[in-house]
C-alpha cells in the first residue's frame, strides 16, 4: 500500500472518530455518514481555529492531537449546522 492510500485511510478514520466524539458530546443521532462528513469538515476547521488562536495541543502522539483538533472543529461545525438549520 502506498503512502497516499495510508494517508487517506488515516484521514477517514480521524474524521470518523472526530465526528463520533462531536455527536456524542452534543447529543443527537447521526450515523456513519453524518459522523464522517462532520468529522472531515472538523479536520479542516479545527486546526484552522487552533492556529488562529495560537493554541498548540500537546496531548501525546500526533494522531491523538489530530483527532482532538478535528473533534474541536467537528463540534464547531455541528453547532453552526444546528444554528443555520
Amino acid at each position: 500500500m502506498d503512502q497516499k492510500t495510508k494517508d487517506l485511510i488515516v484521514l477517514l478514520l480521524v474524521g470518523l472518530a472526530a465526528g463520533f466524539i462531536a455527536h456524542v458530546l452534543l447529543g443527537g443521532g447521526g450515523g456513519l455518514f453524518r459522523y464522517l462528513i462532520s468529522g472531515l469538515l472538523g479536520a479542516i476547521v479545527g486546526p484552522f481555529i487552533l492556529n488562529a488562536l495560537n493554541v498548540n495541543l500537546n496531548l501525546g502522539t500526533a494522531l491523538v492531537n489530530r483527532i482532538a483538533s478535528a473533534a474541536i472543529g467537528a463540534i464547531v461545525v455541528v453547532i453552526l449546522a444546528r444554528i443555520i438549520g
